[in-house]
């Protein structure tokens, strides 16, 4: 049975933007929503397992980002931007009227939890911050640049799921083919020619590949905005991008932050692991 419905808002340039709306049960009361936001190459079914869980309580909603899943692509790769996208969001919530929430954000989706945090202080009730932080390590950011955009296609299912099991099995070592063939597709779409390819605009690379991985803005105020608000931050301990001495220092300046490190999982956790469940049902009692 289907516990969600496809909807649609624009963007200001013009974009027709999907998220899929998941209601929750009837009688909800005061119980505050949650936005879910993926990570770079992913859309809205990353979060097949957790939303339909956390909607047994309260309304989530899990937007495709712009050029991916099913949302417009970007007329200007120019646009395909972390402040764009938050900006969509931002209209996103107005147009549903929803003035605070908790946001859980996989990688690029916690970077844009942390400028959301900047742009509309006092909405954001909780953070999940998933395997992401104010640096990223170079070599991480590095491998990340080396695979977004190449477009790689499939003959089956079974194909794209060992060619991803070949590209990311460190970071989630002794999985069986099921894993991979659900991983498979929440990431990938099938195309008219039949191929299974990448469910994103390849052109989202674009704006990544001028970033210096070396030479990184400054994010931490970012992050400080967050102080005052209940915090989680999960960490893979395989992770490449998010590294045990960045986490140490993001606990530190925030020290009410709840900080999980998750045992054989880089980057990013799925969030269907037992512990990622448990903090962050325990992060959504502390707002509730």
């Amino acid at each position: 049975m289907k516990v969600f419905e496809d909807r649609f808002w624009a963007s200001r340039d013009g974009l027709k933007l999907h998220f899929r709306d998941y209601p929750g049960p009837e009688g909800q009361g005061e119980r505050l929503p949650v936005l879910c936001l993926h990570g770079l190459t992913r859309n809205a079914r990353d979060f097949d397992v957790l939303a339909p869980r956390l909607a047994e309580g309260r309304r989530v909603i899990c937007p495709d980002l712009r050029g991916r899943g099913d949302s417009e692509y970007a007329r200007d790769s120019a646009t395909y931007t972390p402040m764009q996208y938050c900006e969509d969001v931002l209209a996103l919530l107005d147009e549903q009227g929803i003035d605070r929430f908790v946001a859980i954000g996989t990688s690029l989706g916690g970077l844009m939890t942390m400028g959301l945090a900047t742009a509309i202080p006092g909405r954001i009730a909780g953070v999940v911050i998933n395997d992401v932080g104010p640096w990223l390590e170079p070599v991480g950011l590095g491998r990340i640049k080396d695979y977004v955009g190449q477009g790689r296609t499939y003959p089956t299912w079974v194909h794209a799921a060992r060619g991803l099991e070949d590209a990311q099995g460190a970071a989630h070592p002794g999985q069986p083919l099921d894993f991979w063939i659900g991983k498979a597709k929440r990431l990938m779409t099938v195309a008219n020619n039949g191929r299974i390819v990448f469910d994103y605009d390849m052109k989202i690379a674009e704006p990544l590949l001028a970033i210096d991985v070396d030479d990184q803005p400054d994010l931490w105020p970012a992050w400080e905005a967050l102080a005052g608000t209940p915090v989680l931050v999960l960490r893979g301990a395989l992770s490449d991008l998010l590294s045990a001495t960045t986490l140490d220092e993001m606990v530190r300046r925030i020290p009410s932050a709840e900080a999980v490190t998750l045992a054989d999982v880089g980057h990013a956790p799925t969030l269907d692991e037992p512990e990622s469940v448990a903090a962050i049902e325990r992060l959504l009692a502390r707002v509730s």
